[in-house]
């Protein structure tokens, strides 16, 4: 079997969010399985001392424009956050939570903070909204409530991010395929003929 492509991201990232609305269908045409790694951009940009692109001056003007525009361009519904950039902490550590449980259930959740936040707008820093989109895929609310209290998923978050730094990882979506890099939405043209012609 083909290696799986490690599909890093942030739920905070547009980009990040345009890439999860396309990526499992255009693996599975190449015959490959998709393993999701949310992160956290606010530790990487203490790594790399980069900064939110809409909080710089010229180019967050450009990159709100551009994030709807690409959203079109892919056919990917897309509304900007009024609330953004946001902490998503809580929603990545839930989505390691239930990926130990069952993986599925845990992609179907990503799918549901994802939309929750740019097609409905709905702030997903918020704790208790993390819950219910996560008792909404099937998730125990007290015990994940009671997982999100405590120091286990705090510390496997980090181990997770440390993890991706390791690799290289510096932002979101950033794909490992094959070990190679690829960072951007922008870049799955290029993994496809990656994919179709083992390299180039």
């Amino acid at each position: 079997m083909p290696e799986p492509i490690d599909f890093y991201f942030d739920f905070s990232s547009p980009y990040g969010y345009l890439a999860s609305e396309l990526i499992d269908e255009f693996a599975a045409r190449f015959q490959r399985e998709v393993r999701w790694r949310p992160i956290l951009l606010g530790v990487v940009f203490k790594q790399t001392g980069a900064a939110p692109l809409t909080l710089i001056p010229l180019k967050g003007e450009y990159s709100v424009h551009d994030f709807s525009r690409s959203a079109r361009f892919l056919d990917v519904p897309y509304t900007h956050p009024k609330n953004f950039p946001l902490a998503t902490q809580d929603a990545a550590r839930t989505y390691y939570w239930l990926h130990d449980q069952d993986r599925e259930t845990a992609r179907a959740f990503a799918h549901s903070v994802f939309r929750a936040l740019y097609v409905e707008g709905r702030d997903v820093s918020e704790r208790n909204l993390v819950v219910e989109l996560a008792a909404g895929n099937g998730a125990d609310r007290e015990a994940l409530s009671a997982a999100l209290a405590g120091a286990v998923l705090k510390a496997r978050l980090k181990a997770e991010c440390d993890a991706a730094f390791g690799k290289g990882v510096f932002g979101s979506p950033y794909m490992i395929v094959d070990g190679e890099p690829f960072f951007g939405v922008d870049r799955l043209p290029q993994i496809e003929r990656w994919l179709s012609s083992g390299g180039f």
